[in-house]
């Protein structure tokens, strides 16, 4: 990809200075007016671009993917709603045209969907099917969706999945926040392209039973029921999957009050937690814990989510959304990667293992949201 794509980027320091001088001066809620270079369409464009000329990658090793993963998957999706949002037919054809091998002869690249970091695959060819209408991307996409709620099949069935799919649940729960996002966005997705709310109801259910195991007292998420840490990516999965849900789910939906009560919730957190220069940290309640892109970017997904759809008071909301765009486009290269991105992180009963993760440039988990926040700002 040509340097000169990033021209508006590359007067790094100044660029950073006059951002936010501006910001500054431009404190209210405008989610509209940008200093020059940092418009949701020019950060769209470099990141979307950015992701064409990226050959299908393994969570930033050396070796080549065995299947297509989830960060691949969610920025797959979010350069596909940024198209769509903008109008670049352009864009869309070479999205598609990254899919076509994978309908033929490298098939084998699509992933089995047997696991929720799998499964959200799914939404990317129900993405193209909403766009180009061709059947093949629906034919595909039903699969996954559908195989998502069973019955359990395949190598990775245990006696748990089979508890929570004769509970009505995906026997694919797993009690990780992570999945928040890996289900409601299929689900989701497939509500949009068929119109069939079965899809949309049933991860409105997944999605109360998460709330009510999981989220604390202040409005956050421990990582798993067993690790008692605010890992940032791990909440920014929840908060991205809320949002998520609720832009779509009708609203005589009986479990949208309460999905609703759990996303307010945790916002107001959020916003208490937000550093000074806009970003969140690694550790969201750890001052000490280094300023993470990946949250930062599904944190801001949330509240422009929010204002947008006007769930949260954009007097409160609308600044801090601004102040997190502002922030998060600062930490761009010159090669329209985004640095100081959490490593792909399992998880461990260890504060300390969080913040020892290494700091990747580049990587797919915090390329995915630049574009679901670009999107949202246009919306």
């Amino acid at each position: 990809m040509k340097r000169s794509a990033f021209l508006l980027l590359m007067t790094a320091a100044p660029f950073a200075g006059v951002v936010h001088a501006q910001s500054l001066k431009n404190a209210g809620n405008d989610l509209k007016d940008w200093p020059g270079g940092s418009s949701p369409v020019e950060i769209g464009n470099i990141i979307a671009n950015r992701f064409i000329a990226t050959p299908h990658t393994n969570f930033n090793r050396p070796n080549p993917p065995r299947v297509i993963t989830y960060p691949e998957s969610c920025t797959w999706y979010g350069a596909l709603t940024f198209a769509k949002v903008t109008g670049n037919k352009e864009l869309t054809k070479q999205l598609a045209k990254r899919f076509e091998p994978l309908l033929g002869s490298r098939d084998t690249l699509v992933p089995v969907p047997d696991h929720v970091d799998y499964t959200v695959f799914g939404s990317v060819p129900f993405e193209l099917y909403m766009q180009t209408k061709d059947e093949r991307y629906l034919v595909l996409g039903k699969h996954f969706a559908d195989k998502q709620w069973g019955p359990p099949e395949g190598k990775r069935v245990t006696a748990e999945s089979h508890r929570f799919y004769n509970k009505g649940l995906s026997w694919q729960t797993r009690l990780w926040i992570d999945d928040m996002f890996m289900i409601t966005a299929v689900q989701s997705q497939a509500y949009r392209a068929t119109g069939d709310r079965k899809y949309i109801d049933k991860a409105a259910n997944e999605m109360v039973f998460y709330l009510d195991s999981l989220q604390q007292p202040n409005g956050l998420f421990y990582h798993a029921p067993d690790v008692p840490y605010f890992w940032g990516r791990g909440d920014g999965w929840m908060a991205a999957g809320m949002s998520e849900l609720l832009r779509s789910l009708p609203k005589n939906n009986p479990n949208r009050p309460r999905i609703m009560e759990g996303y307010k919730k945790m916002m107001a957190t959020l916003l208490k937690y937000q550093a000074e220069d806009g970003m969140w940290r690694q550790l969201i309640n750890d001052p000490a814990s280094w300023k993470e892109t990946s949250c930062t970017g599904m944190f801001a997904f949330a509240f422009i989510t929010g204002v947008k759809e006007g769930w949260l008071p954009s007097k409160i909301y609308g600044p801090a959304a601004r102040k997190a765009w502002l922030a998060l486009i600062r930490y761009i290269n010159a090669d329209g990667d985004i640095t100081d991105v959490c490593e792909g992180t399992n998880k461990k009963n260890d504060h300390q293992y969080y913040l020892d993760r290494k700091r990747n440039t580049g990587d797919l988990h915090g390329q995915a949201p630049l574009l679901w926040c670009a999107t949202a700002l246009l919306r």
